[in-house]
């Protein structure tokens, strides 16, 4: 675990492009709406999150995007001599601290958030 989070700030830079690119790409309307009304948030370990209870729709979106990342994931952790779950624990450090003001996170000890104006709450684990 240590050799990757001895990357560097440029893998690191290299990751934070990566998460990006596949969040732009994910949106459409039914997401945009379930993130803005709180159903859904980024997970501590990388993928995205039902918070409650949602409809089978929302539940097809969200399995769709986390497949799509766990793709990405596993691509780029091979590339980055990294473990999956190394690489998907800092790309939901990442996602998380990208997070807007009103939009769900989970903390590090596993509850739902609402994203303030202040940083969210980080988890040890996570890199610099």
């Amino acid at each position: 675990m240590s050799s990757f989070w001895n990357l560097g700030k440029g893998a690191m830079l290299a990751l934070a492009v990566v998460i990006a690119a596949p969040a732009s790409a994910q949106r459409d309307p039914a997401y945009d709406a379930a993130r803005a009304a709180g159903q859904v948030g980024e997970k501590m370990d990388g993928y995205l999150g039902i918070v409650g209870n949602g409809g089978s729709q929302l539940q097809r979106i969200v399995a769709d995007i986390n497949i799509k990342r766990r793709a990405l994931y596993a691509e780029k952790a091979r590339a980055a001599n990294a473990t999956l779950e190394e690489y998907a624990l800092t790309a939901g450090c990442i996602a998380i601290a990208r997070t807007a003001p009103g939009e769900k996170y989970q903390a590090p000890d596993g509850s739902w958030q609402t994203r303030t104006s202040a940083a969210p709450m980080r988890d040890s684990r996570c890199p610099g």
